[in-house]
């Protein structure tokens, strides 16, 4: 019998933030600290609009490229929240959450061996989509010294003839890293000097503790070569709505409906209808959860600096990303003797590229409770490590 898979499909790996959601999920008494979810219910206003859409039977798909109220509204938010002006009915697209939008903006955009610059440690679909798409993934390696950002000098360094598209993940999953108007200026120079294209993935951009953010789009000269893409996922709890759109100029977003219309039809009709409550009046509920998400990463800084675990300062998203290398173990190899020796689930950095070696993700979007109860354990483990290598 011949075999029925793709050779593309075989050589990618699985995610490796699943695997140990998986375990624990199994354990007794175990803490996760692994999934990148909000702990919030989405806002009582935005299901009750869920609700009454249904009651009204309101059940039929929608345009391929969504509803107009919903992408009337998105516009507006876009231009209040962060000064952007997207036509609604040709540069924006609803799609499946924010990772359909990354898939088929690279399908529609790469031809075999273009190559995708992708910043790392990053959001683990970038590589793989992109190997679908026929391109090229090369990485870039983000530094911890330099706080995870993309420098103008390591993009120069990684483009050649064969480069397309840059990625730009932040606020950044897993780090925490974020992206000033001073830094995208930097990088954009370097983008329009080789006539590239962005693809920024701003899912978390609600989520900023030191300054509002700022999208790239923003920068004079780069909307036109730039697909933004987000949701409702983080932003406003919705993550099992799935719910993300996807705003570019009108002739990629062209292309990128035909895919979207060959695969998927339309977005979620009822998911459509209640985020058109979310985009319109969940100003202040983004602006609670947020206050919620900062006052939890304060409580972890001072934890790791309590214990003496070093540990950046990120200032965006909801994730640590904490140095583990003191220990002389490899990330896994850490976060598989913690789960089994303290029931607790964190990621291994490497789950995000090879860079991330010798960090851990651990994710604030969890109770205080549980993230006190979660960082007692993690400093008896440090310390038992730091006793044994001492014996050793």
């Amino acid at each position: 019998m011949r075999n029925p898979l793709s050779k593309t499909i075989v050589e990618i790996e699985p995610s490796g933030i699943r695997k140990f959601f998986d375990i624990v999920s199994e354990m007794e008494d175990a803490i996760s600290l692994g999934v990148g979810e909000p702990d919030f219910d989405t806002p009582w206003k935005v299901r009750d609009e869920a609700i009454y859409s249904l009651e009204r039977g309101r059940t039929f798909y929608t345009s391929n490229a969504g509803l107009k109220e919903l992408k009337v509204e998105i516009a507006n938010y876009l231009h209040r929240r962060f000064e952007l002006d997207y036509d609604y009915r040709s540069e924006m697209l609803i799609t499946i959450g924010g990772s359909e939008a990354i898939d088929i903006a690279l399908r529609a955009m790469l031809d075999p061996g273009d190559e995708v610059l992708i910043p790392q440690p990053s959001y683990v679909s970038y590589l793989p989509c992109t190997v679908l798409a026929g391109g090229k993934p090369v990485i870039i390696d983000l530094k911890e010294e330099n706080q995870f950002r993309l420098t103008p000098e390591e993009l120069e360094a990684a483009i050649t003839d064969k480069t397309k598209i840059v990625i730009l993940p932040f606020p950044n999953n897993p780090t925490g890293a974020v992206m000033e108007k001073k830094d995208l200026e930097a990088i954009a120079e370097v983008i329009k000097r080789h006539d590239l294209f962005v693809l920024s993935d701003e899912i978390y951009a609600e989520l900023t503790y030191l300054e509002r953010h700022v999208s790239i789009v923003s920068i004079p000269g780069m909307k036109e070569r730039t697909v933004l893409i987000s949701g409702f996922s983080k932003s406003h709890a919705m993550t099992g709505w799935r719910l993300g759109y996807a705003c570019a100029p009108a002739q990629i977003i062209e292309q990128m409906l035909k895919i979207h219309q060959y695969a998927i039809m339309c977005a979620p009709t009822t998911s459509q209808y209640a985020a058109v409550e979310a985009a319109r009046n969940c100003d202040e509920d983004i602006a609670q959860m947020r206050d919620e998400y900062n006052a939890r990463r304060r409580y972890l800084m001072h934890r790791f600096e309590e214990m003496h675990l070093q540990c950046f300062e990120p200032f965006g998203a909801f994730y640590m990303f904490p140095s583990i290398r003191e220990f002389g173990m490899t990330s896994e190899e850490f976060a598989t003797e913690f789960l089994n020796r303290k029931k607790v689930a964190v990621v291994p950095g490497t789950a995000f590229g090879a860079c991330g070696e010798g960090f851990l993700r651990i994710s604030y979007a969890y109770s205080l409770d549980n993230l006190k109860e979660a960082l007692d354990r993690l400093e008896e483990f440090v310390a038992e490590l730091r006793e044994e290598r001492q014996g050793a």
